[in-house]
């Protein structure tokens, strides 16, 4: 599991692996997968945190910014974030005076949540908690949903839950990894057990159609590697531009799925041109680290066959990983300083979505020789 991080070198014998094969339906033109592990498994205690980046603070301003025009929030207001994390974007919202509510399985993360001033439940997000969310706090004015709809096994679901918590004239806003980003620029290390689901357009429309929801404005958004902001509402009708993306996603192939064959043989064809870029500079007597240890790169490392023995360790900003060993590869997560510390020639950025923010955070390291490589869709020194 990409977030199953090891304690000990004592847990590597017993660690546990589980398919992931993506599938194309030729009929809705979903990519997803079919293998699901229980989610009380996979979300109940997170490591992942969303406020540990720079870059990730600055969006959620500026998202609760549009969203407070765009609705004209007032206080009183009623906002609802499912999966909301350790709070970070509900934060940005109570700044308006708002009533913020999260929604937020993972226990260690609504404990976080709460300490930090921000009512949070500890439930997964579906219909039946919308339910009784209403009945308890009333309609909501934007029900909001960031990298959470691809963790979902039941999406329709999902998507009626948002809908019966919404009030007449509010919007659901979800925040998804666009699949034609992911095909664009090769992004295939995205593919892990806890997305479900990679959603074109085409196939977005559907699911809000079977949930009784209209798109009424789609946002294309620079996280994550690219990112859509569907913005969903009551209305019988979607927004024009809604056909407009599908138009050109059809172009595209997003609907055919030799466009997927093409993907799978690219995909292939990089495990072997990352491990030969490494290997090169490795024979050259260079060292190496990486630098993050985020889901996506637990998918490269393992896809790729990169282990300790070519990559001794790697470096991250949030502290619960500091000190356990990444799943499959079993690299040591070290704190950031070590860089300068041990000063490895070259750094492989696995979390490859902030590498800007990272190479501003260590131009001491650069200053001193160290090179960084990001490695997709082809790997580049920097």
């Amino acid at each position: 599991m990409a977030n199953g991080f090891l304690r000990d070198p004592a847990e590597f014998a017993t660690e546990a692996f589980y398919p992931l094969d993506v599938y194309f339906c030729e009929s809705c033109s979903l990519v997803q997968l079919l293998d699901v592990i229980d989610p009380e498994v996979l979300f109940r205690d997170y490591i992942y945190v969303t406020g540990t980046s720079e870059t990730m603070a600055a969006h959620n301003a500026r998202y609760a910014e549009t969203v407070a025009e765009l609705l004209a929030l007032e206080p009183g207001d009623l906002v609802v974030e499912a999966a909301s994390n350790d709070g970070s974007l509900l934060k940005q919202f109570q700044k308006t005076g708002v009533r913020a509510l999260g929604v937020e399985p993972a226990r260690n993360l609504a404990e976080v949540a709460r300490a930090g001033g921000v009512e949070t439940v500890e439930w997964f997000f579906n219909s039946d908690a919308a339910a009784r969310l209403r009945d308890a706090y009333g309609p909501a004015k934007a029900v909001i949903a960031n990298n959470v709809l691809a963790h979902v096994d039941d999406t329709c679901d999902f998507l009626k839950g948002a809908r019966q918590l919404l009030a007449e004239d509010g919007l659901a806003i979800f925040e998804i990894p666009y699949l034609g980003e992911l095909l664009g620029r090769l992004e295939y290390d995205t593919i892990y057990h806890e997305h479900l689901c990679y959603f074109s357009v085409i196939a977005l429309r559907k699911l809000c159609e079977a949930a009784g929801l209209a798109i009424a404005r789609i946002d294309r958004v620079n996280v994550h590697g690219g990112s859509l902001r569907i913005y969903a509402g009551l209305s019988r009708e979607h927004g024009a531009t809604v056909f407009d993306w599908e138009r050109s996603e059809r172009q595209s192939g997003l609907d055919r799925l030799s466009t997927y064959e093409q993907f799978a043989a690219a995909v292939e064809n990089h495990r072997h041109t990352l491990r030969g870029f490494l290997c090169d500079l490795r024979s050259r007597g260079r060292s190496l680290a990486a630098y993050g240890a985020p889901a996506k790169g637990n998918t490269l490392l393992n896809y790729c066959g990169l282990d300790a023995t070519t990559i001794p360790f790697t470096v991250d900003r949030n502290e619960r990983k500091i000190g356990l060993f990444t799943p499959g590869a079993h690299i040591p997560v070290r704190p950031v300083g070590a860089l300068l510390e041990d000063r490895p020639d070259e750094v492989l950025i696995l979390a490859w979505n902030f590498s800007q923010e990272i190479m501003r955070q260590q131009e001491s390291y650069r200053a001193q020789g160290g090179r960084f490589i990001t490695p997709l869709p082809e790997p580049q020194l920097n």
